[in-house]
């Protein structure tokens, strides 16, 4: 994968996760760009050799409803926490990722940002 593709879809990542009430962007410990809300991590991505992914803070019954798409796959060492990942995702897959991204923000983030969140949907 060019890495001029990896850095348009880092860039999608981020304008998403950042659109989020407080969230901030984190190197880990293992180079991954981590998205967080008050300590706690929503979204994971970075370039392997298979290219660019994206792994995101789920629920158990959404992460079974995902592994049954073909492009979906539990996170190694965290998936059994109901993180799910996604490599080198198409353009019809980025309106499906940013709803999933903005679930594993209101998981991760306390109960006022997600009053905040609710509210400015109404």
């Amino acid at each position: 994968m060019k890495s001029q593709d990896t850095e348009r879809m880092q860039e999608q990542v981020r304008d998403i996760s950042l659109a989020l009430p407080e969230a901030v962007e984190l190197i880990d410990g293992f180079g991954h760009i981590t998205f967080k809300i008050n300590g706690k991590s929503f979204v994971i991505s970075g370039e392997s050799e298979k290219g660019f992914s994206i792994s995101f803070k789920s629920d158990r019954d959404t992460q079974a409803l995902l592994l049954q798409k073909e492009h979906f796959f539990k996170t190694p060492y965290i998936g059994h926490h109901g993180w799910v990942s996604i490599e080198n995702p198409d353009e019809e897959h980025w309106d499906e990722l940013a709803a999933l991204i903005q679930e594993a923000y209101l998981r991760a983030a306390p109960k006022r940002l997600v009053k905040i969140w609710n509210e400015k949907r109404i």
